[in-house]
């Protein structure tokens, strides 16, 4: 039997992330698909019976906005909402706002890869003179955060996603789990897969290939020491979760017409 359970998601579907760019810390709303996806996971664990003490987001939009929509659908809507950027999504620094199969056109499929799911490389830092350098930090949400503004990160690796997550994880998310919370955190692709390598101790070879859809809750049993008891369980339709997957991954691939037709 397990100790804890925790449930694991990334947000719904996001405008960029419909459009296949790198969205990162710029600030978008759910698509209508996230939406619906948001309200669907909502459904699904309160048929599951899920009751949730306290709820994690990072401080993006489409973390939170999911996070409602989920409570909103189970009835939840009291529970305890805490937020904080250590949750936010991976900086992609200089890729932010270009498109994914673009850059797969341009570098190859192999090195967004290998930008998107590895576990230390970093991609270019973000200039001054980035399109939303100023969106992103002069954001007042970042003059409330635990770090100076100056001390944000301008470029990320998972790595260094895991480095400033791990503590918020050891001392605000473990308490109130091992004081027998029942804790959903609604979080992004990277912050999510970098806590997964964590709690189940994945490698630095294998995490390149852990790749999470959209929308779906993630079950992590665990025991009295936090080890899980067994691999992650996507919640749903199997079928559907793996074809979501695969939408997921083919995000960095060039486009059939663009392979057949590349440009001049």
């Amino acid at each position: 039997m397990a100790k804890y359970r925790l449930v694991l998601l990334r947000h719904g579907e996001g405008a960029w992330t419909k459009e296949n760019r790198f969205c990162s810390w710029v600030d978008q709303k759910l698509s209508s698909d996230g939406i619906k996806e948001a309200q669907n996971c909502g459904k699904h664990l309160k048929a599951l019976g899920f009751e949730f003490d306290l709820v994690f987001t990072s401080v993006l939009s489409r973390s939170i906005q999911t996070a409602w929509l989920i409570l909103q659908e189970m009835g939840q809507e009291w529970v305890p909402i805490q937020s904080s950027w250590r949750l936010n999504e991976r900086h992609y620094g200089a890729l932010i706002g270009l498109n994914r199969a673009e850059m797969a056109l341009n570098h190859g499929e192999e090195q967004v890869k290998i930008w998107r799911r590895s576990y230390d490389v970093t991609p270019p830092p973000i200039s001054e003179s980035h399109p939303y350098y100023a969106e992103i930090y002069n954001d007042r949400r970042y003059k409330c955060s635990d770090v100076s503004q100056e001390s944000l990160p301008k470029a990320e690796s998972l790595k260094d996603v895991l480095d400033r997550l791990l503590p918020y994880w050891n001392e605000k998310i473990v308490p109130e789990l091992k004081s027998g919370k029942m804790i959903l955190i609604s979080a992004h692709g990277n912050s999510s897969r970098a806590l997964l390598k964590h709690v189940e101790g994945i490698s630095d070879e294998d995490i390149i290939n852990v790749t999470l859809p959209t929308g779906v809750p993630i079950l992590l049993e665990l025991d009295e020491n936090l080890h899980p008891l067994g691999p992650h369980q996507f919640l749903g339709d199997q079928e559907a979760i793996q074809a979501a997957i695969k939408k997921v991954e083919d995000q960095g691939k060039v486009k059939s017409a663009e392979k057949l037709n590349p440009p001049v």
